[in-house]
């Protein structure tokens, strides 16, 4: 792996479907040992996580990380929450944005960034269900385009 590559752990699909993503961070992770192990094992999940901020810290909720097959007695709760490490002007900005209505943080992906676990966050807009038929049919559009465009070349 070159040097500023990430490797990706996890991602949310998901949340493309359900949101519009407006800002999008990176924040660190703070977590224990035997949680680092098993992320570099690609043991972590975060499709059902997420993010609220209590008392200026930003809290990660809901989000998996397996416990460690060599951890024994170290590991933690897989599901405990986890704080997520952002500058103070960040933190605020967020917290002003999500007061706002329809407005949300959610975790986007999990990656490995020059040996450090980082959470890539976004300020998301929540969609109506008219944007998502919206973006589903553009979606088979493109697809029949690129069928198409395929068979012609092929032929």
């Amino acid at each position: 792996m070159e040097k500023g590559a990430k490797k990706l752990v996890a991602n949310n699909k998901k949340v493309y479907h359900e949101y519009f993503l407006e800002e999008i961070y990176e924040a660190g992770i703070s977590l224990h040992g035997t949680e680092v192990k098993s992320i570099r094992m690609g043991k972590c999940s975060i499709k059902e996580a997420f993010i609220h901020i209590e008392n200026g810290e930003v809290i990660l909720y809901g989000m998996h990380i397996s416990p460690y097959e060599k951890g024994n007695i170290f590991n933690k709760d897989p599901l405990r929450p986890k704080k997520l490490l952002l500058h103070k002007k960040e933190i605020q900005k967020l917290l002003g944005k999500t007061t706002q209505k329809g407005y949300t943080i959610v975790p986007v992906e999990v990656y490995l960034s020059r040996g450090l676990v980082k959470v890539q966050i976004a300020l998301a807009k929540g969609k109506k269900l008219y944007d998502k038929r919206e973006d589903i049919a553009k979606k088979d559009m493109r697809r029949e385009a690129e069928r198409d465009f395929k068979i012609r070349n092929l032929g």
